[in-house]
């Protein structure tokens, strides 16, 4: 083969192996960093003592506690068209609404927060894998959560805790339509979490060595590296902004951008990897190459001094 065939081959191989580095990155961090319960619920975790999160919570707490005082108000008063929910007066309304934001800061609150993300994700996650469930909505029951939050309040002696009650309580986390569309989507990421850093590594080595000028190959394979692992890191930074600005009105901002970059942490992390890694491999062959070329010495025959002419 010649050299300049070898060189073009060369330059195909390390391009797609620089390509499918960062799409090898991302493919595992959705098939073993979401796609593990224990992983993402340690993800999660910290999100029970921010700020932002807890206060998105204590509103939507607050506002169920609201709904279903105002209902059972307009039930137990006998107010005509009793289905229609009575409004509650503001002190009520501040009261729950503080009741809320200090349950936030509790250990009940952290114990139910665990409990009802080990619970949502191994639900969805048990729908993605099993083809069974196909045309089924993912529904939790969140009697265990309510019972880990009962049993948590009972321990800290908070008064009449043992009078909460512990039905059940379904709630529908995917609608059916979405999880056959999101079934499909996670068999394809979970075979290219394996396959894609695999074929990455193959044509990486495979191109240095069908290069002509290996040390040349190492750098550019590194150089491409790096570049692939800022390119994924500006991914993760963009998709966060599309993702804060694509929420409808309801949703808190900050509370899902919080939670946006705790699930992305390891990606990030993978990403400033792949750059820091790439970066140090170039500048080592360089290294190298300038040091056996100092160590070769200059090429060439050696010319000696002109010979002088003998005098008369």
């Amino acid at each position: 083969m010649s050299p300049r065939l070898r060189s073009r081959l060369s330059a195909v191989l390390i391009v797609l192996a620089c390509l499918l580095a960062p799409c090898g990155a991302l493919a595992a961090w959705a098939a073993y960093g979401l796609g593990d319960t224990g992983r993402y619920v340690a993800a999660m975790a910290p999100l029970a003592t921010d700020p932002h999160v807890r206060e998105a919570v204590a509103d939507a707490v607050g506002e169920g506690v609201l709904e279903e005082v105002e209902t059972a108000a307009a039930r137990d008063g006998g107010v005509p068209g009793a289905g229609e929910a009575v409004p509650a007066s503001d002190s009520v309304r501040l009261f729950v609404r503080d009741a809320a934001r200090s349950f936030t800061r509790t250990a009940a609150f952290r114990a139910g927060w665990e409990t009802a993300n080990r619970t949502v994700h191994g639900a969805v996650l048990h729908a993605l894998r099993d083809d069974r469930t196909a045309g089924r909505a993912v529904t939790v029951d969140l009697a265990p959560v309510t019972a880990r939050v009962r049993s948590r309040l009972a321990e800290d002696h908070v008064p009449m805790a043992d009078r909460i009650p512990v039905r059940p309580t379904p709630v529908t986390v995917l609608p059916a339509h979405d999880v056959d569309r999101l079934r499909k989507g996670y068999h394809v990421v979970d075979v290219a979490a394996f396959w894609l850093p695999l074929a990455a590594v193959v044509f990486a080595v495979a191109g240095i060595a069908v290069a002509a000028c290996r040390r040349r190959a190492v750098t550019a394979t590194a150089l491409g590296t790096a570049l692939g692992g800022g390119l994924l890191a500006l991914a993760v930074v963009v998709g966060r902004r599309l993702t804060v600005a694509g929420l409808p009105g309801p949703v808190d901002g900050p509370a899902a951008g919080a939670v946006y970059d705790a699930l992305t942490t390891t990606l990030r992390t993978a990403a400033w990897v792949l750059v820091g890694l790439g970066l140090a491999v170039a500048v080592l062959s360089w290294l190298a190459g300038r040091l056996h070329t100092r160590r070769q010495g200059p090429t060439g025959p050696a010319v000696g001094p002109a010979p002088s002419r003998a005098r008369l």
